[in-house]
């Protein structure tokens, strides 16, 4: 990456929202919502889940129509946009699934649908150096010709990002762009940001991550509830400020502490060799919480699918409560009192089409079954309990789990696995993707476990949330252990070190 920009001071409006509202049956998604984006600012947008972001990226990009309010683009304004017409109007959406197809190459994702002709055939020359030269403009080396499928997520992004401008984009919209990318590809990312800022280009960008709204923008916009709430310039408000504007409530802090002794040894893992890791030993006490850090590729998520069962084991042995478990499948690991709370929640952890209750259920059909029948009642009890407990945010049990927030979502996942009351609970990326408010209720409930005599191993690429959650924290490169560092070692300079290769002296 070689272009960089400091931010620019904005000058006059690119696009503006006037009262605008949609509804749907029992749900108000977003509620009479005015603000203004300035030409060439970053403009972030924040709130919880359900606060209305999605709602509003929409509605700009045409996907869905307003039941009331207006659009103003430039000098222009509309009661509503439709795809066609918010492309034609310079608005393009970068979100967070791609919609590249991967059997194509670069140059053919970025004209689709638009492919420019010479006569009656394909104007193949104009696209390479057209391609050729949006990459240049962003600061990347890619060739236009080069598949898609052999791109990795950070070029992929970039394809968008070019797909966009090829169109003539001036209000750029980055829903999440940092979730699916290496710490690399997300600087390679801001640094663009930065060089279409400079350019005059507006760009709504949507983020969990505080640092990022801090890094980047120049503005942000806070909603909550399908409701604004109020503007900031970036310069003129704090963390904490914003935190207390999404949720409407102050999170004095922000990884609350445990106040439970941790108990003696309860897991022991013993050279434990598989699915890419090699020779993993250490111990974990009841009333820890383990942290696992390390840079992408380093082996966390296939170790964790070891001590699951999900992956087969080679040589090594883990015992719990000083009896051998030899989980071969995630139905033994159930059964020795283990449980995985997955990275991809969406694809792992739950099953998107079915209810609430159904998917909480799960893992526990045989026991809530006779004669191979569920019982409907047992089911329903059981859910009504975790919902309650959890706080699950829906219409009712038998909502179905796909139409949910990511936070939701996620606590449908963890009360899946409590239902089966485990020993140990292994928390893979517990927060990706998940607003400022559900990740402080999953911080007090992974305490609340640890200070009920579980042991918890947690997975986070969140530097922040590794250090003010952790007891120890357990550093891996490319598979192998690398160190184990103590509460009072732990620091973002001491687990980078090890996960580099380099040690903590």
């Amino acid at each position: 990456m070689t272009v960089s920009a400091a931010k620019q001071p904005a000058v006059g409006l690119a696009l503006s929202v006037r009262q605008l509202r949609k509804t749907y049956p029992g749900v108000v998604a977003l509620a009479d919502v005015s603000l203004e984006l300035r030409a060439g600012e970053v403009h972030a947008i924040i709130g919880e889940n359900g606060a209305g972001k999605s709602t509003l990226i929409k509605l700009l990009a045409g996907a869905i129509q307003p039941d009331s309010g207006s659009i103003t683009v430039g000098d222009e304004t509309f009661d509503q946009l439709t795809p066609q017409s918010a492309r034609a109007l310079g608005i393009a959406v970068i979100y967070q699934e791609f919609t590249l197809v991967p059997t194509l190459n670069a140059m053919d994702n970025v004209f689709l649908g638009e492919y420019p002709l010479k006569g009656i055939v394909l104007d193949r020359k104009h696209m390479e150096a057209r391609t050729t030269a949006l990459f240049e403009r962003l600061g990347v080396a890619v060739s236009p010709r080069r598949m898609v499928s052999e791109l990795t997520t950070g070029y992929q992004q970039i394809v968008e990002i070019a797909k966009a401008l090829s169109k003539d984009a001036r209000i750029l919209i980055m829903d999440e762009p940092s979730a699916p990318l290496t710490a690399t590809e997300v600087e390679s990312m801001y640094q663009i940001v930065d060089a279409l800022r400079k350019e005059g280009i507006t760009i709504v960008y949507i983020s969990h991550r505080m640092d990022e709204i801090f890094r980047l923008a120049d503005r942000v916009s806070v909603l909550r509830d399908g409701k604004y709430v109020a503007t900031r310039d970036i310069a003129g408000t704090s963390r904490k400020e914003l935190i207390s504007l999404m949720v409407g409530r102050d999170l004095n802090d922000t990884y609350p502490l445990r106040s439970a002794p941790i108990g003696d040894v309860s897991l022991i893992v013993d050279g434990l060799t598989g699915n890419g890791v090699h020779d993993i030993r250490f111990e974990a006490r009841r009333g820890e919480v383990l942290g696992f850090a390390g840079l992408i590729g380093a082996g966390r998520t296939e170790l964790m699918e070891l001590l699951f069962g999900a992956k087969k084991t080679i040589s090594g042995t883990v015992t719990l409560h000083g009896a051998s478990v030899a989980s071969s499948s995630p139905m033994q690991a159930i059964k020795y009192g283990i449980a995985l709370v997955p990275e991809d929640r969406k694809r792992h952890g739950v099953v998107l089409p079915f209810t609430i209750k159904e998917n909480i259920s799960l893992p526990l059909i045989k026991k809530m079954s006779s004669s191979s029948v569920i019982s409907v009642q047992k089911e329903k009890s059981l859910a009504d309990e975790y919902m309650k407990t959890l706080r699950i945010k829906a219409q009712g049990i038998s909502e179905r789990v796909e139409n949910l927030s990511g936070g939701n979502q996620q606590k449908v996942v963890l009360a899946k696995w409590l239902a089966t009351e485990p020993e140990v609970l292994i928390f893979d990326e517990p927060t990706r993707g998940i607003d400022i408010g559900a990740r402080h209720e999953i911080y007090q409930l992974i305490n609340a476990l640890a200070e009920e005599g579980k042991t918890i191993l947690m997975v986070s690429s969140d530097m922040e949330e590794l250090i003010g959650m952790s007891d120890r924290v357990i550093v891996l490169r490319e598979g192998l252990q690398q160190g184990t560092l103590s509460r009072s070692e732990i620091s973002q300079e001491a687990i980078l070190a090890l996960a580099a290769g380099g040690d903590n002296s």
